[in-house]
């Protein structure tokens, strides 16, 4: 059994999956947009002009698989309650990796040294979505 996150961008998902491209090296796995479905009916798939959005994509992060839809297109994207946490292999790439995704976002908590890690922030991206950058310290 395996859990993955699913993130409804509301309109964004695309320009989302480029961003994670550039920003954190997610490399596109799947990618449909509504005009694809075989099923014609479901949310915005009657509306031309969300016609090319994005109906499901997956990508991967380092070996996890993050999942992504453009959801009802309503522009309004919301990612309350939930972190996703990206862990560095050192201190260098956590570094650019933080400075990316704060970009056009805001930082929460500067990516600095703690008890349990080298580095450690948390920052919410230009889209909304929280993370956490960690290298944590050897056991």
């Amino acid at each position: 059994m395996e859990i993955h996150p699913y993130l409804i961008f509301e309109g964004r998902c695309e320009e989302a999956l480029t961003y994670y491209h550039e920003a954190v090296g997610a490399e596109i796995t799947h990618l449909m947009r509504f005009k694809d479905n075989p099923e014609q009916g479901g949310p915005c798939s009657g509306s031309p002009e969300h016609q090319d959005k994005v109906l499901h994509a997956s990508f991967d992060i380092g070996g996890a698989t993050v999942m992504a839809s453009d959801g009802m297109c309503s522009g309004k994207p919301s990612f309350q309650g939930v972190s996703l946490v990206l862990t560095a292999p050192d201190g260098a790439t956590a570094q650019r990796m933080f400075a990316a995704l704060g970009e056009g976002g805001q930082v929460n908590m500067p990516l600095g040294k703690t008890f349990f890690a080298s580095h450690f922030g948390m920052v919410a991206d230009k889209f909304g979505v929280h993370w956490m950058v960690i290298v944590p310290n050897p056991l």
